[in-house]
This record gives structure tokens, C-alpha cells and sequence, in this order.
């Protein structure tokens, strides 16, 4: 008889089958026994009939506790009434695993509970199908990119130096001289596009930020593009096919997931039409000044409610472009006729998701590069590495970085990024 998983039901239709899962919830009347399974897959319903199976399988069944691990052998079956379209009808029930007083039952919990039990919070339906769409986009960031004729590049975790600054760094002792948690992997991204042309990174990043918004995590995985010989514009086609692509795989391949949390698949539809709009900050700050925003003047970074406002007057992801030059990095590339601007761009997500990317040209001359860090009150001698990048066979070049929890987030339609990673880092949680 062969095992299989809930997610090949549709493969078995009419087959006696045996399955591994657990007990996600149970309820029986006098006659039947309806278990709610699961296995890491999919869930989906067994059915026990008294009738039809010997007394003591309906009573394992009536007597089953939450999350027990079991083995069932049944006949699967059509099940039209449910999202999964399948169910198991058992003739047997093997008991692997007992679980007895389960913290996380069928009703209400509080958020710090749940994120105390995230270990066991990630059984829920709800949580499967936000780490199954993580998944996904994951899977489809590997094809995007592959697809493109990138090569994937690891730069190092820990670093001697900040592409940022070491205001919001972790700081730990390497041997006798300090280092830094990643904050991002982009200046080692930027050598090796010097080395093989188109490159992307994928992992994770630390910022020691003491933000507690439902945008920010302490630790947080990045995808970190970087491309020679590319201009902006080019840079900010590649964003938006990207975005796009992923925004396609998760409709394509997580349809069931995207049922269980509710998601208007139709508004996602919307956002895989490109090009995307673009407004250049100068415009961004005339309009929100024309909309009531008083709070904002120009050379301030823009806050949740302004991304907010940006974003839905467009009802698309949209491109916030040519961002004053004191509020950002000391690599982004000087604006060609404007001092105080830099050749950058952030992508906004709509329905209030906030800042999915963040990209820009990269200066390419070594004196104004020496000169920015000498400014921003940096190390040059821990630059220098950086700065033979312009010394040897500078060509123009761009990037961006994908922030994947913030876009899990978002396409998934939940309302916390904490939900977007399976044991997320916040300013006051370190458990599980």
C-alpha cells in the first residue's frame, strides 16, 4: 500500500492509501468522527464511520488528542465542500506519537502567546500558508535570476566595516579588533559585479534599529542584486519584472495558500502589469503637501502614513525616485544637473505594505567616493578595498535590495512582518 502526502491526494482518487499527520483538530458525534489532519503539505479532513470500521479505530479516533501524531489508511476521495477539494475515508489508525494538553487550542490567543509558542504556532493553517508562499517566493526569486544569467554570490556576515554606517550595527569581537553583523551584503556584491557582470545575494541581514512598527524585524533575509554596465533605468526594469514574477509564482503555484489567509487574488493580478508608475520625490512631497501633509518638508525621509498615501494614490507598486542626497548613502551616484539629489529609487508597496526595495546607481568616480567617506566620518582604510573598484576598470553600475520578509508580508495580506519569517528577531523578543 503506498504512503503518500495530503498534497498528491488529487493523485489518488479511489486508492487506498496510508498518510502520516497529525491531529490539527477533531469532532465526533455518536456515529462519525471527523479529523482534521495535516502533515506539513496540506490539511485535510479524515472521516471515521463507526459503521464501517472495527470498534476499536472509531474509538482511537473519538479518543485522539490535539496534535497527536498518527498513520491512517483510508480511500481518498472528493470532497467539494471543502477549499481542498479532498478527504480520507479511514479503515485504520496507527498512534505515533502522543500529545496531551496542546498550548495552542482552537481559541482566541493573545499575540505574546503565540509568538512564546512560535515553535508550535507554526503548525497552524495560517502560519503554513504564509511560510508556503515564503517558500515560493523564494523558489521563484532563484528562477528569476537564473533565468536572467546571474550568478549568486555569498558575501561575508561578518564585516570590518558599515556600507551604512555603524549607527544601527550589532558589534561583536573578532579576535583582537572589532566587527560588524551585516547590514547588507552590497558593497561585496559590487565587487563581484566587477568580477562576473550580474550578481545577486540571498541572506540574511542584522539592523540594531530599536523600531517596533509592524515593518521592522532585527534580523531579516535580503536579496541583493548588483549589475555592471547598468544605468538606473535599466536597473528599475529589471525591479519591476522581478516584483512582477514573484507576484505571478505566488498566484501560479500557492493558490490553496492564498484561500486560507483571504487573499484578494485579483487585486495581486493587478500588480504584475507593468511598467509600474513613478513619481520623483520633489513631485512625492508636492503631493502630499497638496493632500493635507503638513508633517513633511523637503529633505525628510518620508514615514508609514506618507509611503501609505504615495502608494494607494497609484493602487500599484510604485517607484519613489531622485531621493535628497543627505539622507542617504555615501555610494549612491550624484544626479547629473542637481547637487542635492542622487540617482536612487525605493519601491513602495501598496495597500500600506511600505518599502519593498531600495536601489540605486553607484558614484564610479574614486575621488568623490574617498571624498563621501571622508564626509560621512567613516574609516577610508577600511574602504580601500572598495575604492580599488574604482581604480581598476570602473564601469557604471546599479542595484537594489529586495527586503523578502516586507514582501512576504505583502503579498500575503497579513497585517505583521513577525508572521513573514518562522522565528523572527524583534527589539524584545529573542525565543524561541
Amino acid at each position: 500500500m503506498e504512503q503518500i502526502q495530503i498534497i498528491d491526494s488529487k493523485n489518488h482518487v479511489g486508492e487506498t492509501v496510508t498518510i502520516g499527520a497529525w491531529v490539527a483538530n477533531k469532532r465526533s458525534s455518536g456515529k462519525i468522527a471527523f479529523l482534521q489532519l495535516r502533515d506539513g503539505t496540506a490539511f485535510f479532513q479524515g472521516v471515521v464511520v463507526k459503521s464501517e470500521v472495527p470498534e476499536e479505530v472509531f474509538q482511537t479516533a473519538k479518543n485522539l488528542h490535539q496534535e497527536t501524531a498518527i498513520t491512517v489508511t483510508g480511500e481518498i476521495r472528493e470532497d467539494s465542500r471543502s477549499k481542498f477539494g479532498y478527504e480520507i475515508g479511514i479503515t485504520n489508525i496507527e498512534v505515533v506519537g502522543e500529545s496531551h494538553d496542546y498550548p495552542i487550542t482552537p481559541k482566541e490567543h493573545g499575540t505574546d502567546f503565540l509568538m512564546d509558542h512560535r515553535h508550535l504556532w507554526l503548525r497552524s493553517s495560517r502560519q503554513h500558508a504564509i511560510m508556503q508562499i515564503r517558500n515560493e517566493i523564494i523558489r521563484a526569486t532563484y528562477e528569476f535570476f537564473n533565468a536572467n544569467q546571474f550568478v549568486k554570490i555569498d558575501p561575508p556576515i561578518l564585516t570590518g566595516s558599515a556600507p551604512e554606517g555603524t549607527t544601527d550595527l550589532f558589534e561583536t569581537n573578532y579576535f583582537d579588533q572589532k566587527a560588524y553583523l551585516s547590514q547588507s551584503g552590497q558593497l561585496y556584491m559590487e565587487a563581484a559585479a566587477m568580477a562576473f557582470g550580474k550578481v545577486f545575494s540571498f541572506g540574511p541581514t542584522f539592523r540594531a534599529e530599536k523600531s517596533k512598527t509592524r515593518r521592522h524585524l532585527i534580523e531579516f533575509w535580503m536579496i541583493e542584486p548588483e549589475m555592471a554596465f547598468t544605468h538606473q533605468e535599466e536597473s528599475l526594469e529589471v525591479q519591476e519584472k522581478y516584483v512582477a514574477f514573484l507576484v505571478q509564482s505566488v498566484l501560479d503555484n500557492c493558490d490553496y495558500a492564498l484561500d486560507v489567509l483571504e487573499r484578494d487574488k485579483e487585486v495581486l493580478k493587478s500588480y504584475t502589469k507593468l511598467p509600474f508608475p513613478r513619481i520623483t520625490y520633489d513631485d512625492a512631497i508636492e503631493l502630499l503637501k497638496k493632500n493635507g501633509f503638513d508633517d513633511i518638508e523637503w529633505g525628510e525621509d518620508f514615514g508609514s502614513p506618507h509611503e501609505t498615501f504615495i502608494a494607494n494614490s497609484f493602487e500599484q507598486p510604485v517607484f519613489i525616485l531622485n531621493y535628497p542626497k543627505a539622507i542617504k548613502p555615501f555610494y549612491m551616484k550624484p544626479h547629473p544637473t542637481r547637487e542635492d539629489v542622487v540617482i536612487c529609487a525605493d519601491m513602495i508597496a501598496p495597500e500600506g505594505y511600505g518599502e519593498i526595495i531600495g536601489g540605486s546607481e553607484r558614484a564610479t568616480d574614486y575621488e568623490f567616493l574617498l571624498e563621501q567617506i571622508r564626509e560621512h566620518g567613516l574609516d577610508e582604510n577600511e574602504y580601500s578595498w572598495y575604492l580599488d573598484l574604482r581604480k581598476y576598470g570602473s564601469v557604471p553600475h546599479s542595484g537594489f535590495g529586495l527586503g523578502l520578509e516586507r514582501t512576504v508580508t505583502w503579498i500575503s495580506g497579513i497585517d505583521h512582518v513577525r508572521e513573514a519569517i518562522p522565528f523572527p528577531r524583534l527589539l524584545n523578543r529573542i525565543y524561541p
